[in-house]
């Protein structure tokens, strides 16, 4: 069975601007380029395909290189129709069995001569150390070994050429189409790059020269002469074409489906689009630098943002802690003021500490009593208390100690005094250690009270003396009928089902709803919401900058598409994928906007530190510095997707051909 021709077009028609339209506004005529072309190359033939400016040549190479698609006829490439093939399998072809030698070099300017001519490996998955191996050794086969770590600029116009014929034999080469590869050359350069490819023809390549120059068409074995689209004249096959081919077609289409699926893993993908990003940027850094601004100047906002308002909110719980806010009150006295008047006792406040949420229920006895210390009396509150009352009322002595509970348990005469009373009997003195009458009884002073510098109502918290609440009930005052129960509560946003708890054990020990629960702790609960709600806007509102930022980001991506043309056109030629495309450019919108916020949260740091050490209140939260930094890689994905999706769908005839 005869093998069907490595590459075989029947009636090739291909139009352009079908979809245009005229100054009338009806659909101008297409201008047809190749019209009906019919050709066959087999597999080790060396063909020059000649003809004028115009004629077709270069729209021939596209198709033949699967670049572009013919508007009719077939393709086939060993026998099979190329039509059917998807955008990856046509890569796959392209990257496997086509190298391509353009008459401009078109190698990539950022990347050096061996980071080129590795380009087609990568997007075959082969392995960095490979690549590597392999591009040295082809650089150095083709005189270029001292020039690995050269870019493009760094080399003569022969030296790029060999590059880019280095390139096209990265993955094999077995096809090499050459569109004008003399064409940007000097005579002694152009003939040094015809000698490689009649050695790549001795060696079994299948080498197409696309050129005008008849005298380096008359160099191949076989010339086609085309005109306006059509073939006009062809030398023929030569007779021994073939015999030494360095591709088998049908092997090399049977492998295709293998081929198509591996690729290189997720991790070395990444990687080298990360290699290639960070040199993009680091070549344009004053540009990047304007673009990170945007990134750095939102994410450091609402990070300071942030902080100042937690900052705030914990400042403004804590003063409202000092007022016993996160408190619930019992009080003897039903809703009704004509039902009964209701006690409270010490068994009371036993029931209300085992309810669930309750850190602690102290017994509270208030009354008035007369404080004599020398020649000095004076009448203040009493307020008999337990030992947990530093914490319940969140109220410590500023000298001396507090009572404990074995004070509360021998009925020990000893007392605190309030900043106030201190004054009114021992002025500037120490009290601690004094003894003072309390209705006559004589009370040995422990400890004065720390200023709390507010009142409750009528009632100046530093004009009362604390004393232990069994001394007080049975030695002072005389009943143990309580004047209310002050409860402490461990979660704030429990507070209400807490108040209901406490209510329905009380009732049922009483058989009758004859207290009432004042829920202060609620207030602070609507107070602390409504200051994270603040917070949150603060947050929101330096979020803007974000956007901002996000939009700074699109708008360079964009410039940098339309930059790179030519680079996306390259790099779709020597095998990249649509994905491919879009992961690299994604990759460098990522990296901008990471750095902008790594960039953001040191600068946000700084700053709250700044604002620590002058004293405004501010606090870090992690969550509030991940988040912020999320948002900005987020915002560099969402913002870059639209510039990476239109660099991957770029048409690869017209990005090649891209100034």
């Amino acid at each position: 069975m005869v093998a069907p021709p490595l590459i075989e077009l029947e009636a090739i028609r291909k139009s352009y601007g079908s979809n245009a339209r005229g100054p009338d506004g009806n659909p101008a005529a297409a201008t047809e380029v190749l019209r009906g072309l019919s050709l066959s190359i087999h597999s080790g033939e060396f063909v020059a395909i000649v003809g004028a400016s115009g004629s077709g040549k270069s729209t021939l190479m596209h198709i033949l290189g699967c670049l572009d698609r013919p508007t009719s006829g077939h393709y086939r490439f060993a026998g099979q129709d190329i039509a059917g093939f998807s955008a990856d399998e046509l890569a796959w072809l392209r990257r496997e069995a086509f190298g391509f030698v353009f008459q401009g070099y078109h190698l990539i300017a950022t990347e050096t001569a061996r980071e080129n001519v590795e380009i087609p490996a990568i997007y075959a998955g082969v392995s960095a150390h490979e690549r590597e191996r392999r591009a040295t050794a082809l650089l150095t086969r083709l005189g270029l070994g001292e020039r690995l770590d050269h870019r493009p600029g760094q080399l003569s116009g022969g030296q790029q050429q060999r590059v880019s014929i280095s390139r096209a034999l990265m993955n094999g080469g077995h096809i090499v189409l050459a569109d004008e590869p003399t064409g940007a050359l000097d005579s002694k350069s152009g003939a040094e790059v015809m000698l490689l490819l009649e050695d790549l023809a001795r060696a079994g390549h299948t080498v197409i020269l696309i050129t005008h120059d008849r005298d380096i068409a008359a160099r191949a074995h076989r010339t086609i002469e085309i005109r306006d689209g059509q073939i006009i004249a062809d030398s023929g096959r030569r007779s021994d074409a073939g015999s030494r081919a360095s591709l088998d077609a049908a092997a090399l289409i049977a492998s295709m489906a293998t081929g198509v699926a591996h690729t290189a893993s997720f991790v070395a993908d990444t990687r080298e689009a990360l290699r290639a990003a960070w040199r993009v940027l680091w070549i344009n850094r004053f540009r990047t630098l304007l673009t990170l601004l945007g990134i750095i100047i939102g994410v450091a906002s609402v990070i300071v943002m942030m902080a100042i308002g937690a900052g705030t909110e914990q400042q403004v719980i804590e003063k409202m802690a000092s007022f016993g806010t996160n408190r619930l009150y019992v009080i003897p006295g039903g809703d009704n003021p004509r039902g009964p008047g209701g006690t409270l006792s010490e068994a009371d406040a036993q029931i209300v500490r085992d309810v669930p949420n309750v850190s602690a229920a102290m017994p509270f006895l208030s009354s008035s009593v007369t404080a004599r210390y020398g020649s000095v009396d004076i009448r203040v509150p009493l307020w008999a208390v337990t030992e947990e009352a530093p914490r319940v009322l969140n109220w410590k002595p500023s000298r001396g100690i507090f009572f404990t509970a074995s004070d509360e348990r021998h009925l020990s005469t000893v007392v605190l005094l309030g900043k106030r009373v201190r004054e009114k009997l021992f002025g500037t003195a120490d009290p601690v250690g004094h003894y003072v009458l309390v209705n006559n009884v004589p009370f040995q002073v422990i400890g004065e009270l720390e200023e709390k510098g507010a009142t409750s109502g009528d009632t100046d918290d530093d004009n009362v003396i604390l004393m232990p609440w069994s001394t007080g009930s049975y030695r002072i005052v005389g009943t143990t009928n309580l004047s209310w129960i002050s409860v402490l509560i461990d979660r704030l946003d429990l507070a209400d089902q807490t108040a209901r708890k406490i209510t329905d054990a009380l009732e049922t020990a009483h058989h009758i709803r004859d207290f009432q629960v004042y829920n202060q702790a609620a207030s602070v609960k609507a107070q602390t919401e409504t200051q994270s709600t603040l917070t949150l806007m603060l947050g929101l509102i330096a979020a803007i900058s974000l956007v901002v930022g996000g939009i700074g980001v699109m708008n360079i991506m964009l410039m940098t598409v339309r930059e790179r043309t030519r680079e996306i056109g390259i790099r779709i030629a020597t095998g990249a994928r649509q994905r491919d495309i879009l992961r690299q450019f994604l990759t460098e919108a990522t990296l901008v906007s990471s750095v902008g916020g790594l960039l953001g949260v040191f600068c946000g740091l700084a700053i709250g530190a700044g604002l620590i050490a002058a004293g405004v209140p501010a606090i870090f939260p992690m969550r509030a510095i991940i988040g912020a930094f999320v948002c900005a890689l987020l915002t560099g994905l969402v913002f870059g997707f639209m510039p990476a999706r239109q660099a991957a769908r770029l048409d690869p005839v017209v990005a090649l051909a891209n100034e």
